[in-house]
């Protein structure tokens, strides 16, 4: 074997093939190319890297006698190469063919060429799967008329138009961050799926932004998302004196402010975690303030009462608002102003047991001030 050949194959080996894969393709191939000149010969390859060695060997039955000289010898006449053959044992010959010639040549050359590439299409597989629910830079190929393929490194992912967040547009070499969804083999090889509509991005994203995210001491307990809108999420620290809003906030809004700017300006509302749903939910329904929360624990369900000047903040644009608390807590959420409350008989601001925020009354503009604040959640 020639130092070039063992070179480039060690090279190979050094990119991530594996050695067994390299001589498995080696032999495979020069067994098929001895094959395509020597019909049905049942051959042997001994290859050995280290030493740079190749030897072929054909191999064939000892029978009484011999119909086929390809593929059995006489006992006769592995008696004479041997005394102690028997009929049944195998006698390897070493060959040295001359030429294979250049179909043959052409042939070996397509199997080890696909079996690398099989090989290598192996490990790119192996090593995004691994990092599927997880995010990663990545810097826009190129677009066709539904999808943006991304490349994030050795291989383009794809962003399928139900991932894309609506109203974002990209060019060619623009740098992005997705999450991958899912990687899967094809006859193509290994397809990355990815997205930028995933709630799981904004996990992420928080995890990149907040070291009290990453190392746990805060956690992200629940995530409900409208990709390109708005969005909340509801944490809990796991030490008392941490502050789990302002942590997920940091300093003058820079944390927050810089998954906003990742994500073109999406509005990300920011609450506490609470075990008792009244509080949880209150919390959910932020900027807006709750005076009252009945909760239903068999139908899952909960009344949530706010102030008169507070209803159209508290359900939101399109009843959005109240529609991401509910997918925040798992809880469904009726809303009624506390005049309706009242005049149902469903709430009794004299005898209610629970106000779960202490309401201020502000200027209608306040309030829609507050209604289109892009990040936080008030905790006044």
């Amino acid at each position: 074997m020639s130092k070039e050949l063992v070179g480039a194959l060690k090279a190979l080996e050094e990119k991530g093939i594996s050695r067994e894969i390299i001589i498995d393709a080696i032999e495979a191939a020069l067994i098929n190319a001895y094959r395509k000149n020597y019909d049905e010969a049942n051959v042997r390859v001994d290859l050995n890297l280290d030493k740079g060695t190749m030897h072929l060997f054909s191999r064939r039955d000892v029978v009484e006698k011999s119909e086929d000289d390809l593929l059995e010898m006489s006992l006769e006449d592995a008696q004479a190469i041997n005394p102690s053959y028997e009929i049944g044992d195998i006698v390897e010959t070493e060959e040295i063919p001359r030429d294979f010639g250049r179909i043959a040549a052409t042939t070996a050359k397509q199997i080890i060429t696909q079996r690398f590439r099989e090989a290598e299409r192996g490990l790119i597989y192996e090593e995004y799967v691994d990092r599927a629910d997880d995010i990663i830079n990545g810097v826009v190929e190129r677009l066709d008329a539904r999808n943006i393929y991304v490349g994030i490194g050795k291989i383009e992912a794809i962003l399928l138009p139900n991932e894309q967040i609506q109203g974002e547009t990209y060019e060619p070499h623009d740098r992005i961050k997705v999450y991958i969804t899912k990687v899967e083999r094809s006859s193509k090889g290994p397809q990355v799926f990815v997205s930028r509509t995933h709630p799981g991005l904004l996990r992420r994203l928080f995890e990149l932004e907040v070291p009290e995210i990453f190392d746990g001491t805060v956690e992200i307990k629940s995530i409900a998302r409208e990709a390109g809108d708005r969005s909340k999420i509801s944490v809990v620290a796991h030490n008392e004196e941490i502050d789990p809003v302002g942590a997920c906030v940091g300093t003058k809004g820079a944390r927050v402010q810089s998954i906003v700017n990742e994500l073109h300006g999406e509005k990300i509302d920011i609450v506490e975690w609470s075990e008792d749903p009244v509080q949880f939910v209150a919390n959910a329904l932020s900027p807006s303030k709750v005076v009252d929360v009945q909760v239903n624990e068999e139908e899952k369900s909960t009344l949530v009462v706010v102030p008169d000047y507070q209803l159209s903040l508290a359900i939101g644009k399109r009843g959005q608002n109240a529609r991401l608390a509910a997918k925040l807590t798992g809880w469904k959420i009726d809303i009624k102003s506390e005049t309706d409350a009242t005049e149902q008989g469903l709430y009794d601001p004299e005898t209610a047991a629970i106000i779960v925020q202490p309401v201020e009354k502000i200027e209608e503009e306040a309030a829609e001030e507050v209604a289109t604040d892009i990040d936080l959640y008030d905790e006044d």
